[in-house]
């Protein structure tokens, strides 16, 4: 593992790997046992999408492994003013250890690694979301105890997320149900390799996707950059709503998680979001252990 561009890239065992020296830091910070793992090491932080999570995260994440990260918006770096980015990774890969990169374009990210010398990890692009997924896997798997013969359900927009779970919930022997309209469905080569590798299933019919389904997942209509398509989404996304009736057909112990920010009344309802936000604040806080388990596994 050089890399952390897409789920695609990594094994099964290769994400277990991550899974498991997530929990293991996860216990050492809630038992206060320092693991100063990446002391001396320096994360660069490249954003040209602005987040929470991600950057809060990382950073924290990084200081407690003894590192620094740094925070390098797009505004204030000369790639925001025209450097190419194969310039700006050879200069920074003199100056860091690792960095990583919250951008619109999946090939930004893998110009990157292609072009520096130090490890880069995609802190999301509009094609995948591998970090978030990384702490979905392991937060399912604290509830659930394993992972392997799951039925994990997405509904809502075939974007960055849904292209992630579908790989992560293969890879890790789930069973994925994409709920989506049939104009706004998954990456198509994406969906063509979980048809061949696993069980997987894309419809427009939200009940028969969440049918048996011990994990529904939900995310926003319109995610950033979607700005202007914000009322064409909202009339094409309507019945797309994680809600009660839905969570009827489900196992009776079904999980709910959403990525956040949540818009409550749009793609879930206020009444599911709280009698789940333990399980959906717990995977935002798997966030930062997961993150640092992959930190730890390409820089130490």
């Amino acid at each position: 593992m050089k890399h952390l561009l897409k789920l695609a890239d990594l094994s099964a065992e290769e994400i277990f790997g991550i899974l498991n020296l997530a929990d293991q830091l996860k216990y050492e910070r809630k038992n206060g046992i320092p693991h100063p793992h990446l002391a001396g090491k320096k994360l660069g932080m490249i954003f040209t999408k602005s987040s929470t999570r991600t950057r809060v995260s990382f950073e924290v994440g990084m200081t407690e492994l003894g590192g620094t990260a740094l925070f390098l918006s797009d505004r204030d770096i000369q790639l925001g003013r025209g450097e190419p980015i194969k310039d700006t990774v050879r200069v920074l890969s003199r100056y860091l250890d690792a960095i990583m990169i919250r951008t619109f374009a999946q090939q930004d990210v893998e110009d990157l690694a292609k072009y520096g010398s130090i490890p880069i990890i995609n802190g999301l692009t509009d094609y995948c979301h591998p970090c978030q997924v990384l702490a979905d896997l392991m937060t399912i798997r604290e509830y659930k105890g394993s992972l392997k013969g799951l039925k994990l359900c997405f509904v809502g927009d075939g974007n960055n997320m849904a292209n992630s779970l579908i790989v992560g919930g293969i890879k890790t022997g789930m069973e994925v149900a994409i709920a989506c309209p049939d104009t706004y469905r998954p990456d198509a080569e994406i969906m063509k390799w979980a048809a061949e590798n696993g069980k997987f299933t894309v419809t427009s019919d939200l009940k028969r996707a969440a049918e048996g389904a011990d994990v529904l997942y939900t995310d926003v209509w319109a995610s950033m950059g979607q700005e202007s398509e914000k009322a064409e989404r909202e009339k094409v996304f309507r019945n797309y709503c994680v809600d009660k009736e839905l969570l009827s057909v489900a196992k009776p112990d079904a999980m709910v998680l959403h990525c956040l920010p949540a818009h409550r009344g749009e793609e879930i309802t206020d009444e599911v979001f709280e009698a789940h936000a333990d399980e959906i604040f717990d995977e935002a806080e798997n966030r930062l252990h997961a993150q640092k388990a992959v930190l730890c596994k390409l820089l130490k």
